[in-house]
């Protein structure tokens, strides 16, 4: 199994990033003398009363402390960009890490972020297939021609390519069912998110071959899941060290609406104990090894690790990226 780690970009809103961004740094190059295989970092706008550092000029950054970690983005909210843009700041940024960048996409759920945008929620399915299928383009074709309801191109000629042929490797999140079948229909990986319970990812998986068969499309090498961890000396330790984070994070979500997107009857307004069931990863590094196995005996193939969590110190975060790169990276590798 590969292990890659989410990176903490979350922080209250307005504090300054530069105390932040330093501990990033720090983090990024202990991974890499470990030998972790990725990093990656989400998105958000508009998140009071958090602020999320905005991922792509973040893993630009991030590129000279990465070694041969990739870097990834888990993930971009593709319905509220535009997808030239996109295919160009991806392409350079695959440059820069030498070749080495996943590009993980999503739909995103806020309604606040649409707004903001101009858009309407409504239409964000339709927006990221067309704005996927002109990235791909712009990225493999010579001149493009695209006249879809949301973006069009007249015979343009691409200007900027990735580094990696065709592209850089697709990750599409998705939530509920439907998506889980339409990164199958697509063709490429479907990275299943940090919130689904075991049992949910296990049916799903299911799902996700099934599109993949219909379609006509091999498998992808690489099969990603998200987990929340916390590594410690006991199980009990890393629930009462993590525990007030988590809460916190997932009460949020609530607020948010983040829960709605998954299939009925699995939502998080519910005591701590019975969230944290099959989905949170809490324990020592022989503990936390075992719960890896479970999603690998699924199928998945490439764990992303969340740790840091908002308000949680370096020193906290710190000892948790010690514990797994030096104890449970080798029980897992």
């Amino acid at each position: 199994m590969k292990v890659g780690l989410m990176l903490g970009t979350e922080l209250p809103a307005r504090e300054p990033l530069g105390p932040r961004l330093d501990s990033i740094l720090r983090q990024v190059a202990v991974a890499r003398d470990y030998g972790f295989d990725c990093i990656s970092v989400g998105q958000h706008y508009l998140s009071w009363p958090l602020q999320i550092i905005q991922p792509l000029p973040l893993l630009g950054r991030l590129a000279a402390e990465a070694g041969d970690m990739w870097l990834g983005t888990g993930i971009l909210l593709l319905p509220l960009l535009h997808p030239v843009d996109i295919a160009e700041q991806v392409a350079t940024l695959d440059h820069i890490c030498g070749g080495k960048f996943i590009f993980g996409i999503g739909l995103g759920y806020e309604e606040e972020e649409f707004h903001a945008f101009g858009l309407q929620r409504r239409d964000r399915v339709a927006r990221f297939e067309e704005s996927l299928e002109v990235i791909t383009r712009l990225w493999t074709e010579d001149r493009v021609t695209f006249k879809g309801k949301h973006f069009s191109l007249d015979d343009v000629v691409p200007s900027a390519r990735p580094l990696q042929s065709p592209h850089p490797p697709i990750w599409i999140a998705a939530n509920n069912h439907p998506g889980v079948q339409r990164a199958g229909r697509l063709g490429h990986a479907w990275y299943a998110n940090p919130h689904a319970v075991l049992a949910t990812l296990a049916e799903q998986m299911g799902l996700y071959r099934a599109a993949l068969a219909e379609g006509g499309h091999e498998a992808p090498a690489d099969m990603p899941f998200s987990r929340e961890i916390f590594v410690a000396g006991s199980r009990e330790e890393a629930i009462e060290r993590a525990r007030p984070y988590l809460e916190k994070r997932y009460q949020v979500y609530v607020e948010q609406g983040q829960d709605e997107a998954l299939p009925p009857g699995d939502r998080f307004n519910k005591p701590f104990e019975e969230l944290a069931k099959d989905r949170f990863i809490f324990g020592n590094p022989e503990e936390c090894a075992q719960e890896l196995k479970r999603y690998e005996a699924l199928g998945f193939n490439y764990a992303l690790l969340d740790y840091q969590w908002v308000d949680m110190n370096e020193d906290q975060a710190m000892e948790c990226l010690h514990l797994m790169g030096s104890e449970l990276l080798p029980l897992v590798k």
